[in-house]
């Protein structure tokens, strides 16, 4: 142990990033490609802290690499190392009272519907000079596009914190049965999980984070989901319930307007009660732009106000 301690002592921050990398993703060339580095490079950084620790990190075979007990026993303290140096960051840009530059966000479609708007207008109203890129997709495809720096944050679902990224839980949102007019769904008449069985429903692909949730639900229910389309297209998707083909299961924040208007109805899901997380994600390896962490606040305050007036239905997370 000696020998790892001396180690620590002078360790190379890069290093612990390729240790956390390689391990998530078990390959030398996956995580070369996501960080830009050359393989060779990478390969010559394991070999190093194996140098150095006298002991082997991962274990080779032929479908890639796994880590050791002893790799295993380190990846914790790699990640609250880097968890560590970002918050010595944070502390060193405290009072900063004006951003500029450009923050990268990440947004889900039924995110970027209801608050992209108000997000902008909070952030512009603080920090008018401060660049706004935004980049929608799948949750999984976001916080992938975070950990190979192409995001400085993103709005993400259900995502597990790592070494290489750092989330803070927003809101728990509630999933409901939507279907068109003819429907005549209610949010006073919740209608129980397990009624869905049999029902030709228009859902996303498994590809989708939300169709896994919703199958891990039905699961609970007893029952099997049937989907009689799969879209992955949010606008297609209400497209198709608006025209009769079927019900499907959102969130209320993008479809709100077209539920007052009665083009679309929902209800409340019970036993059980559908949910999913909202979560802010930031990166864990490297420095997380003050501005990024301002866009996460100010998404935040977004949410709160949204679920206050009722246009997304869910509980802010902390109240």
């Amino acid at each position: 142990m000696n020998c790892m301690a001396d180690y620590v002592r002078r360790m190379d921050i890069s290093q612990l990033k390729t240790l956390i990398h390689v391990a998530e993703l078990g390959s030398v060339s996956k995580a070369a490609t996501r960080l830009g580095i050359a393989q060779p490079a990478l390969s010559r950084q394991i070999r190093l802290m194996e140098a150095e620790l006298n002991a082997p990190l991962f274990t080779r075979h032929g479908r890639g690499m796994v880590l050791t007990e002893l790799g295993q026993r380190l990846l914790d303290p790699a990640g609250e190392i880097l968890a560590s140096l970002d918050k010595i960051r944070r502390l060193a840009v405290e009072g900063s009272t004006s951003y500029l530059g450009r923050v990268r966000v990440g947004v889900t479609p039924t995110v970027a519907e209801v608050a992209t708007l108000p997000l902008v207008r909070a952030i512009r109203d603080a920090h008018p000079q401060l660049s706004l890129s935004f980049t929608s997709g799948f949750s999984g495809h976001l916080v992938e596009w975070l950990k190979r720096g192409e995001l400085d944050c993103c709005v993400a679902y259900d995502t597990q914190e790592s070494g290489l990224v750092r989330t803070r839980a927003i809101l728990d949102e509630a999933l409901l049965l939507v279907g068109s007019s003819k429907q005549r769904l209610a949010m006073d008449s919740p209608v129980t999980f397990k009624s869905l069985a049999g029902e030709h429903l228009v859902l996303p692909s498994p590809a989708h984070g939300l169709r896994n949730i919703l199958d891990a639900y039905a699961s609970r229910a007893g029952i099997t989901l049937t989907s009689s389309l799969e879209v992955d297209s949010l606008t297609a998707m209400i497209d198709l319930v608006r025209g009769g083909f079927g019900m499907t299961i959102l969130p209320l924040a993008p479809i709100h307007a077209q539920v007052l208007s009665g083009a679309l109805t929902a209800a409340a899901l019970i036993e059980p009660a559908p949910s999913r997380h909202v979560l802010i994600a930031y990166p864990a390896d490297r420095p997380a732009m003050p501005a990024a962490r301002f866009v996460g606040d100010a998404f935040a305050q977004v949410a709160s106000d949204l679920v206050r007036t009722g246009r997304w239905a869910g509980r802010i997370i902390g109240d």
